[in-house]
């Protein structure tokens, strides 16, 4: 019940990054970012075309305001402007909306599986717990969604549309567009200094939510132990102080965005402001300084209407810079994930005939523990040889199976496969039929779970790995036969039949290392004895290794090992 302690260890993804960091990171941003292919643009180019509407809107307001006293006649066309740039902003802005959540639903979609493959492809010792890999590729990578839905768009319209608002301000009044440019200063300023603020508390919230999620998930998995031992009180109370952890860091968080959303609707206002009694004191004449220019009602009115739009931009991008921010954290942690992730050796290639297989002077010790489960182990096995490994539990037997799958770390030592070494290859898992301790059942038919080893088996080859493995009395008594539905708990099949299940799929793979581990468990002598003919013929042709603490059973090997 060690993943997920302890609960306040810093790391080095909690220290801020360096420069090199940050351009790594901006790197794995902007390639996470172009799955959302099309839709990013689309996002982009509607928001754009939303702030032109606001200028066209801003004119239309003020020509027909300037245009009530010669009637209807001329106030029509403006109204009509009115009217198409209002219903342009609320179709533009919710296409644009549509368009940014697309592109993070496409780039969410690639980077999850990017994820998951790289959590598999994380060598056995350095594995993070499981539940920090699933808040890797549920959280955090959700994490990513306001990042690519709103952020960039935003971003990319507040680098365009001020300007173009700018322009417009400055036709119909030079001194105001000066008054908004110099207000701009300080709002940038804010934005960066409250933004950091803000990276810094969604960093130990990731944190948090990590360690979170490790605990949990590690103490409903030893929920069994956890109950036996009538430890749940003391468990309870250290989830629920995760628990409180987190809460005070997503407060944190909620605080520094709040006072940025002030600081930052602050200068907004005053520079609205400014504008409206700069452009009334110029209408009036009294302005305490000469006039630099003189305004009439409709170049006033439109400055004045289009002040707040200059800024709407701004507002957007500091309504999403928490976003960056978290994305930011998350992507620094992604990266990381990935990183820790080795790609198969090309030395890891299917091999075509029953090898030879070696250990020499082996020893598995796993990340934290202070003995190795399995040191200076040798042995030599034969081509086409069967092994069986017996000894009591703890004695290493399924870590030596799992060593060859890429499940057990190789701490000293090495394993050669026909002369092909584990440490190169990492793990031999495309040439190795497996059958595990406890045999998976999904929901599907037992065709369905039978090829799970080989999803492109033609049932012909699925009905003759089921007969093998003695699955026809079973398949004549179900309805339905091959077909029969199972759901997820395998409701309704015995022991023995699980079993047989997962022999079959070991049976259908055609790989030249056979791996069983525990086959007979936890069967009656009877359904043992009639198991064991169906293990010696699927083992022929094949190198196998058995870990049983069956005598019965070891007596088909030819080589018998004896581990304490």
């Amino acid at each position: 019940m060690g993943d997920g302690e302890p609960m306040s260890q810093s790391s080095p993804d909690t220290q801020r990054p360096d420069k090199q960091g940050n351009a790594r990171r901006r790197a794995w941003l902007k390639e996470a970012v172009k799955a959302g292919g099309r839709w990013n643009g689309a996002a982009t180019g509607l928001l754009c075309l939303d702030g032109l509407a606001a200028i066209g809107f801003a004119a239309a307001l003020a020509g027909g305001l300037t245009s009530l006293e010669g009637g209807m006649e001329a106030v029509w066309p403006w109204l009509v402007l009115g009217i198409l740039a209002a219903a342009g902003r609320g179709v533009f802005s919710t296409l644009s909306a549509r368009a940014g959540a697309e592109a993070a639903r496409r780039a969410k979609t690639v980077l999850r599986r990017r994820m998951v493959v790289a959590s598999l492809a994380i060598p056995a010792g350095e594995r993070p717990p499981v539940g920090s890999l699933m808040t890797s590729a549920v959280d955090e990578v959700e994490a990513l969604d306001g990042y690519i839905a709103r952020f960039m768009p935003a971003r990319m319209a507040a680098a365009v549309v001020p300007f173009l608002v700018l322009g417009a301000t400055a036709l119909a009044s030079p001194f105001s567009a000066g008054i908004l440019a110099f207000t701009l200063l300080p709002f940038v300023l804010a934005l960066a200094l409250t933004g950091g603020a803000a990276a810094d508390q969604a960093r130990r919230q990731f944190d948090a939510l990590s360690r979170l999620s490790s605990l949990f998930a590690d103490r409903v998995r030893s929920l069994p132990t956890v109950l036996s031992f009538q430890a749940e009180g003391r468990e309870t109370a250290r989830l629920a102080g995760a628990a409180d952890e987190l809460r005070r860091r997503t407060v944190k968080v909620l605080r520094v965005a709040f006072l940025s959303s002030g600081a930052l609707e602050f200068f907004a206002a005053l520079s609205v402001a400014l504008v409206a009694v700069y452009a009334g004191f110029n209408l009036l004449g009294l302005l305490p300084f000469p006039a630099p220019e003189a305004l009439d009602l409709g170049r006033a009115f439109f400055v004045l209407a289009l002040a707040p739009e200059f800024y709407a931009p701004m507002r957007r991008l500091a309504a999403a810079y928490h976003d960056k921010q978290a994305a930011e954290t998350a992507a620094d942690r992604l990266e990381a994930l990935e990183a820790m992730a080795r790609a198969p050796d090309a030395g890891a290639r299917p091999i075509a005939r029953a090898p030879a297989i070696r250990f020499e002077d082996v020893a598995v010790r796993f990340p934290g523990e202070d003995r190795a489960v399995v040191e200076g182990f040798n042995l030599d096995i034969a081509p086409g040889q069967v092994v069986a490994l017996l000894g009591p539990s703890g004695s290493g037997k399924t870590t030596l199976l799992n060593l060859l799958l890429g499940l057990a770390p190789l701490t000293e030592g090495e394993v050669l496969v026909d002369g092909l070494a584990l440490s190169e290859a990492g793990s031999f898992a495309p040439s190795i039929a497996w059958m595990g301790q406890a045999p998976l059942i999904v929901p599907g038919s037992i065709a369905e779970n039978v090829a799970l080893s080989r999803q492109d088996a033609p049932v012909e080859a699925i009905a003759r790995a089921a007969r093998r493995a003695g699955l026809g009395p079973m398949l004549l008594e179900r309805p339905g036969g091959l077909d029969a539905v199972l759901d997820e708990r395998g409701a309704g099949l015995s022991g023995g039949e699980r079993r047989r299940i997962a022999l079959a799929r070991a049976l259908l793979k055609d790989a030249p290392i056979l791996l069983l581990d525990e086959p007979t468990a936890h069967l009656d002598a009877e359904a043992e004895a009639a198991l064991i003919p169906v293990i010696r013929e699927g083992a022929k042709g094949r190198t196998t290794i058995i870990a049983t603490h069956s005598e019965r059973l070891a007596a088909l090997a030819d080589q018998v090992v004896r581990l304490d």
